[in-house]
């Protein structure tokens, strides 16, 4: 478990170490056309592989894929760390996305091969959850230091040391588990190329289309992910041992599961990604300050996941720990949607500590109520297809919050423009539309000498463009409010589960 809990702190690391480095290497490396595809390359790469390698996991054991996943996801780093282009960046990234989704894809599925007993499946779940807490929290952090004192090459060769000490757990004490069934395993290969293609192109879509609109290269793409979806129904309904078993999909309450998955990665993946932006571009907090303010996150799903360890094993209806971890998500996103720069610390630390311990109620329990529901013998696929949906439902979420922000901001920032007179509109509209002026400070002073020079009342302008950012993001995080609702208003279909021993 120790070993799994490194894997686990691996990926919580890498993600958030690196987004702060971004900046750095860009400055260094040049080329911004690739900024966004240092984080797709690899969320692209992971959300392929998860369900590819749960599935070899179901069938060969999974020990070996662990070992092979630390040991590419750490190779991955060192290329990262000495990459010299930024095509270059980005395919490593890549390569650690495939490391990445095995280790999600096989490591999480081992803790049911390690605790038959669900009861005593929960107790553990709270390593895995510490270790994400601490990797989450001590990221972003951790991500700065590094980049000031080291360099940014720094913050990919901080997971050698994690990556050789989770090898050694898992080589030295993962036991190596095989379960018993009868035949040859025929690969189905095509199943995993088709989900591969389906995936890949169905993340690449809802990452263009908010940027460029319908285009015919995006709708010839929407085309391409539909008929290869079609084929991969018909693949996997031939198949003998199918990649992505269809009978799951039969059953209502793996469905429920998966949908819930969703849009638990449609909630938090927003919230964690706009709750920032909300405190430095909305609210004028310092970088350090939006830091400490959104640490009540990653502390509290560590937190909630040890109350849940206590009492969810009690409960005459497990699946209503779910109910109120959904709620107190509606909660913390109605608390941001109506927060306001007079709002106290606080208020806001409060609500990002019920999005943390309400995430920390649902995450581990939808693993655990899921591989009840499915049984041993798909235990790795279903643990798989709960991650990719979940990574699903965070590329749609900041997708489309993303979209409705950007759209807003820009519409806004022109309708107080307007009021100055076309010409004025024109030349100053581009310029404000960024929301960069409202958290660089260097960029800002420079903005407002411009636009006194001009004659123009700067910082007034820019408290608008702060005071529509903020409304804009309350629209965002509305929307998040919305889909934890449904979450939770859903959780009922789930009918009563049984821990059993298997």
């Amino acid at each position: 478990m120790l070993g799994i809990g490194l894997v686990n702190m691996l990926v919580a690391l890498d993600q958030t170490v690196v987004s702060t480095a971004l900046p750095s290497i860009v400055s260094e490396l040049r080329g911004f056309e690739y900024y966004a595809w240092i984080a797709s390359a690899y969320l692209l790469a992971s959300v392929v592989t998860v369900p590819v390698f749960g599935r070899l996991g179901d069938y060969f054991g999974r020990k070996q894929f662990v070992i092979a996943a630390v040991i590419v996801f750490t190779l991955a780093s060192v290329l990262c760390g000495v990459a010299t282009s930024m095509p270059f960046l980005v395919i490593a990234r890549g390569l650690q996305g495939v490391g990445g989704g095995m280790m999600v894809g096989t490591a999480f599925a081992s803790i049911p091969d390690l605790f038959p007993d669900p009861r005593a499946r929960v107790r553990w779940q709270v390593v895995m959850a510490a270790a994400y807490g601490i990797g989450t929290a001590a990221g972003p952090s951790l991500g700065g230091w590094l980049s000031q004192h080291f360099g940014w090459r720094s913050t990919f060769l901080v997971n050698l040391p994690v990556g050789a000490l989770a090898l050694y757990f898992i080589y030295a004490h993962l036991p190596s588990i095989r379960h018993a069934r009868s035949g040859a395993v025929r690969i189905d290969w095509t199943g995993a190329a088709l989900v591969a293609v389906v995936l890949g192109g169905f993340q690449a879509f809802i990452e263009a289309v908010p940027k460029d609109g319908f285009t015919t290269a995006n709708l010839v793409l929407a085309v391409v992910i539909f008929v290869c979806f079609a084929a991969l129904l018909m693949c996997e309904r031939r198949a003998t041992h199918p990649m992505v078993p269809l009978d799951l999909f039969r059953d209502g309450q793996l469905v429920t599961l998966f949908t819930l998955s969703t849009l638990s990665g449609f909630v938090m993946f927003s919230l964690i990604f706009f709750a920032p932006l909300l405190l430095q571009g909305g609210f004028g907090l310092s970088p350090q300050e939006a830091g400490l303010l959104a640490t009540p996150i990653a502390a509290c799903i560590a937190l909630g996941s040890v109350i849940n360890t206590r009492i969810v094993i009690h409960l005459p209806r497990p699946t209503l720990i779910l109910s109120i971890g959904f709620t107190l998500l509606v909660v913390a996103s109605l608390g941001l949607a109506f927060a306001t720069q007079a709002t106290s610390h606080l208020a806001l630390e409060l609500a990002m500590g019920a999005v943390g311990i309400g995430l920390g109620f649902i995450l581990n329990n939808l693993n655990v109520f899921g591989q009840e529901i499915a049984g041993r013998e798909r235990f790795g696929i279903t643990t798989a297809l709960l991650q990719s949906t979940r990574m699903v439902g965070g590329m749609l979420g900041t997708s489309v919050v993303a979209t409705i922000v950007n759209r807003r901001y820009a519409s806004g920032v022109g309708d107080a423009l307007r009021v100055l007179g076309a010409p004025v509109a024109a030349k100053w509209q581009p310029v404000l539309e960024d929301p960069r002026i409202l958290i660089d400070p260097s960029l800002r002073d420079h903005t407002l000498a411009q636009l006194s020079a001009a004659g123009l009342d700067g910082p007034a302008l820019v408290e608008a463009a702060r005071q529509v950012l903020v409304q804009s993001i309350h629209i965002g995080v509305g929307l998040t409010g919305c889909a934890a609702l449904a979450a939770a208003l859903m959780v009922r279909r789930i009918a009563h589960i049984t821990f059993h021993k298997h």
